[in-house]
C-alpha cells in the first residue's frame, strides 16, 4: 500500500515536472515570436518615421513594459479569497481573475519576463535608431546624444517600473481584476 501511494506521488511529481518543461518551451517560443513581431514593427516604423514619432513609439514600448510589469507584480501578490467572493456573486471577470491567480507564476513570468523584457530590448534598439536620426538630422555629437538618449530611456523604464511595482503591491486585487475584465472581453469564461 505504501509503495502504491509513493508511486502515485512520484507520478504526480513527474507530471508536474513535464508540465514545467512544456511551459518553459512554450514561453521560450512565445518570447521568440513576440520579440520578432515587436522588432519588425519597431524597425519598420521607427526607421521610416521622423524623430518625434520615433520618440513617441519608444515611449509607447517603455509604457507597455511598465504596465505589464505592474500586472505581473499584481497577479503574483494579490490575495485569492476576494476573487472567490466576487465569483460567488457572479461578478463578470472574477472567474478569469481566479484563473490568472491560480497560474500566477506563469502569468507573472509572461508579463514581467516576456512582454516587459522584450519591450525593454525593443525600446533600446529603437533608441539606437533615434540616435542615428538625431545625429544625421541635427549633426549632434554621436557619443553625447547616445549617452543622453540611452540614459533617459533607462531612467524612465527603471523609475516607472519602481513606481508602479509599489502601486501594484498596494492595489494588486484591483489591478488583477481590471486585467481579468480586459482578458475576459477577448476570451470569455462564463461567470
Amino acid at each position: 500500500m505504501i509503495e502504491c501511494i509513493y508511486g502515485d506521488i512520484m507520478k504526480k511529481k513527474d507530471k508536474k515536472k513535464n508540465n514545467q518543461y512544456q511551459w518553459i518551451l512554450t514561453i521560450t517560443i512565445l518570447a521568440f515570436i513576440i520579440s520578432a513581431v515587436f522588432t519588425i514593427i519597431s524597425e519598420t516604423f521607427i526607421s521610416s518615421v521622423n524623430t518625434i514619432l520615433g520618440i513617441l513609439l519608444v515611449i509607447t514600448f517603455v509604457g507597455i513594459g511598465i504596465i505589464f510589469d505592474m500586472i505581473g507584480v499584481a497577479v503574483a501578490t494579490s490575495p485569492e479569497s476576494p476573487l472567490h467572493s466576487m465569483a460567488s456573486k457572479k461578478v463578470k471577470g472574477a472567474k478569469m481573475a481566479i484563473k490568472l491567480k491560480k497560474n500566477a507564476d506563469r502569468v507573472s513570468s509572461f508579463c514581467n519576463d516576456v512582454v516587459g523584457d522584450i519591450c525593454g530590448i525593443i525600446s533600446g534598439s529603437a533608441s539606437a535608431v533615434i540616435v542615428v536620426n538625431l545625429v544625421n538630422e541635427y549633426k549632434f555629437n554621436d557619443l553625447f546624444i547616445t549617452i543622453l538618449v540611452m540614459a533617459t530611456i533607462a531612467a524612465f523604464t527603471i523609475g516607472g517600473k519602481a513606481t508602479f511595482k509599489g502601486y501594484a503591491m498596494k492595489h494588486s486585487s484591483q489591478i488583477l481584476f481590471i486585467f481579468a475584465r480586459v482578458l475576459n472581453f477577448f476570451h470569455r469564461i462564463k461567470d
